[in-house]
């Protein structure tokens, strides 16, 4: 019997050591049932303006063009959430912010637009639904109309990041292509407010939500993260 616990012993290691990564990124929307909610009920772990932000009934929304942060810096993670937006909202999913105060040229943000709105519709494709906004367009459209829920599954990976919108991949992004300040890399001009370059941005940081931007209301609900630790555990599929 002694001479099999050796063998066993090694079998054990081995399936230890060789457990299978996260496939990076999703292939389609995960199940969260297990997964961590970004924000509590009270909002306590959230930095917001008083008065700006209401979570009730599991949906959050704001009343003014006022941001809301997570308190916890993050750093590789998947996050999964629902979003509706009413006739012309403009908000945005704003990921990798290290300065929550100057948040614009200083994170990383995916656009949320009811592009059926004329005002959203006829904007550069970079300000339209699911764009790294400023950045990279989505490859489609594929929000709903204003009042239906939509789903996001955000997947960042140290300069690599994934967009899943309503069951379609539309965005992959390799945030060390864009080293020019000025011109993204398939030549179209950045926005003026986005001074810094992507390339240099740090990967990690605070995950925030625009809040009642353009005069619109907008509505989030099933926040949930899953952190997903070094990158050497992963298995990148694309």
């Amino acid at each position: 019997m002694k001479t099999f616990i050796p063998v066993i012993l090694t079998l054990i290691l081995c399936v230890q050591s060789c457990k299978p990564g996260v496939e990076i990124p999703p292939t389609t929307h995960p199940d969260v049932t297990n997964w961590q909610d970004l924000f509590t009920d009270d909002l306590s772990n959230a930095i917001f303006p008083e008065g700006v932000w209401t979570f009730e009934d599991g949906i959050l929304t704001a009343s003014k063009d006022q941001a809301i942060w997570s308190e916890y810096d993050y750093d590789n993670f998947i996050l999964d959430l629902e979003f509706k937006t009413d006739t012309g909202t403009n908000s945005g999913v704003i990921l990798y912010c290290t300065d929550i105060d100057n948040w614009t040229p200083n994170s990383i943000e995916i656009q949320i637009a009811d592009d059926y709105a004329e005002r959203w519709a006829s904007s550069p494709s970079t300000s339209q639904c699911g764009a790294v906004f400023g950045h990279l367009p989505a490859t489609r459209s594929m929000v709903e109309h204003p009042g239906e829920w939509n789903r996001f599954t955000i997947t960042c990976v140290d300069h690599l990041i994934y967009v899943m919108l309503n069951g379609e991949q539309i965005i992959e992004m390799d945030m060390k292509l864009w080293t020019d300040p000025e011109v993204n890399p398939d030549g179209s001009k950045i926005p003026l407010w986005l001074y810094n370059p992507v390339a240099e941005l740090p990967t990690h940081g605070h995950i925030g939500f625009q809040g009642k931007h353009a005069g619109a209301p907008i509505y989030f609900r099933n926040l949930k993260i899953q952190e997903l630790g070094a990158i050497e555990d992963l298995i990148i599929l694309h």
